[in-house]
């Protein structure tokens, strides 16, 4: 599991403002937050884990292996932050856990008999629509 005290230090935050609507609140404060995370170059995820969320996170990364999002849910900057740490850990965590391995099965007999009934019906009302042969 990834050491998110050293993780939470490497963190950067920006505040910007943010967009859309809000009138006057929204041209004055800076509430939204944008977090900023190097993989490659942290010191909290081991060299396992980094090559697994490059991988897993390539749709969301930058050319140099940086993840950023954004929050602007709030009109509170400090409650912008909070979520998207949550959000943040929240990512890390899913693309950090291994699918469970795929246990081969058979298919049983009853199956197998449906199977070839219905492959049967479908073959006799094909059949069917055919022209007569003379």
């Amino acid at each position: 599991m990834p050491n998110f005290d050293i993780i939470q230090q490497e963190l950067k935050f920006k505040a910007v403002r943010s967009s859309g609507a809000g009138g006057q609140h929204v041209n004055k404060t800076a509430s939204k937050v944008i977090l900023n995370f190097d993989i490659p170059n942290s010191k909290g995820l081991v060299e396992e884990e980094v090559t697994l969320l490059l991988a897993k996170l390539e749709s969301r990364l930058t050319k140099t292996g940086e993840l950023i999002l954004e929050n602007s849910e709030s009109r509170s900057q400090h409650q912008n932050k909070e979520n998207l740490i949550k959000r943040f850990q929240v990512i890390i965590k899913e693309a950090l856990k291994k699918p469970k391995p795929r246990k081969k099965t058979k298919p049983s007999k009853a199956s197998k008999l449906k199977r070839l009934r219905e492959k049967k019906i479908l073959a006799e009302k094909k059949s069917q629509r055919q022209k007569p042969s003379l």
